[in-house]
């Protein structure tokens, strides 16, 4: 198979799949391992840039994803009619960038930082598979411990946990003495 066909099959099976591809999923179907994925992928977000496109390959959690550029949100949320894909509250947000920067974490210590009690809000988190039960604390009562999922990072347009925004340099950004003081809650 020539470079170019395995461009172009590339593009279509990520252009059909709904979700991130991996490296390993594609050589699967493909039976191929003469090329390397990853020069592949940077191949054709290269010709999507010379060409202007409205779209490229964005590495999403462990594989890869066709993404419109950011510009064009506006058409498609419009297309959508939607606001955004992910709803959710502002206890569920607090709580998700909890687990997110601290993970993996008991209810307890959760609840230790928002104040209230957050066991209504794990359960929609895991429901819509946000955070995942990641074992158990050797503590008294053995709590549970919660982490993000890969569908946290997809939903956020994250490769890795890593990508988030450092604690320091969202507190360096505000001037906010109430948003300061929150950030310091993490620590």
């Amino acid at each position: 198979m020539q470079k170019s066909e395995f461009e172009l099959i590339v593009e279509a099976l990520l252009f059909a799949s709904p979700e991130p591809l991996t490296e390993q999923g594609i050589r699967l179907i493909l039976d191929e391992n003469t090329f390397q994925l990853k020069e592949v992928i940077e191949s054709l977000n290269e010709k999507y840039a010379e060409n202007e496109n409205a779209f490229h390959i964005q590495s999403i959690g462990k594989g890869y994803q066709l993404r419109s550029r950011k510009e064009y949100d506006v058409w498609i949320r419009r297309l959508l009619r939607k606001n955004s894909n992910l709803r959710l509250s502002q206890a569920a947000l607090e709580t998700l960038a909890i687990v997110a920067y601290k993970q993996p974490l008991s209810r307890y210590n959760i609840e230790a930082i928002r104040g209230v009690d957050c066991s209504g809000v794990l359960k929609t988190l895991l429901s819509k598979n946000l955070v995942k039960i990641k074992g158990r604390e050797s503590g008294v009562g053995r709590p549970l411990n919660y982490a993000t999922t890969t569908d946290f990072l997809q939903g956020f347009g994250l490769n890795k946990i890593s990508d988030l925004p450092k604690l320091r340099e969202i507190k360096d950004l505000t001037e906010n003495q109430t948003l300061t003081s929150q950030i310091d809650a993490f620590k």
